[in-house]
């Protein structure tokens, strides 16, 4: 196992962190196969190496309904617990298979409000091996504005990474 994440060690550049984060999270989660154990720890690493992270954790397909979703292992203060397909930030995202970048969760149709503090939100799609959408990776920030097509790229990245491969 690499030496233990430490995200002061981390540039501060974005996209430098991303990159250094990336290989990060890979090194550790070398050999590990379970879906559950790679969930959580992406996103304990990302929580930390981002300070603007207010929440950020996963939304998974539910096997019984998959056109929902079901909250995933996150870290921040209490999630929502199920998300239909199409609604809000996170449905939008699992519906379109698109990234969601919103400046503003406020001015967005249909926002669904987990935690009033949270501003602003990127919503990432993750797909298996197969290309098939088995979570969304949701990140709520409590400043406007707080993501950009920076973090849309390097979450991707480490996303299509960490799943695409199981």
């Amino acid at each position: 196992m690499a030496e233990s994440f430490s995200p002061d060690r981390l540039s501060t550049d974005k996209a430098a962190r991303y990159a250094e984060t990336r290989a990060e999270i890979a090194a550790v989660l070398d050999g590990e196969a379970d879906r559950t154990a790679r969930m959580a720890t992406v996103a304990a690493m990302l929580k930390q190496a981002f300070d603007q992270f207010f929440w950020a954790g996963f939304y998974v397909v539910d096997a019984d309904n998959p056109q929902e979703l079901v909250v995933g292992p996150y870290q921040g203060t209490l999630g929502c617990l199920r998300i239909a397909f199409g609604r809000g930030v996170c449905g939008a995202a699992a519906l379109s298979r698109r990234t969601q970048i919103v400046e503003d969760v406020h001015a967005f149709p249909g926002h669904i409000a987990c935690d009033g503090r949270s501003l602003s939100e990127i919503v990432v799609p993750v797909l298996d091996a197969h290309g098939r959408l088995i979570a969304v990776f949701d990140v709520d920030a409590t400043q406007l504005a707080a993501f950009d097509r920076t973090d849309a790229e390097g979450l991707e990245r480490i996303l299509a990474d960490t799943f695409a491969a199981i």
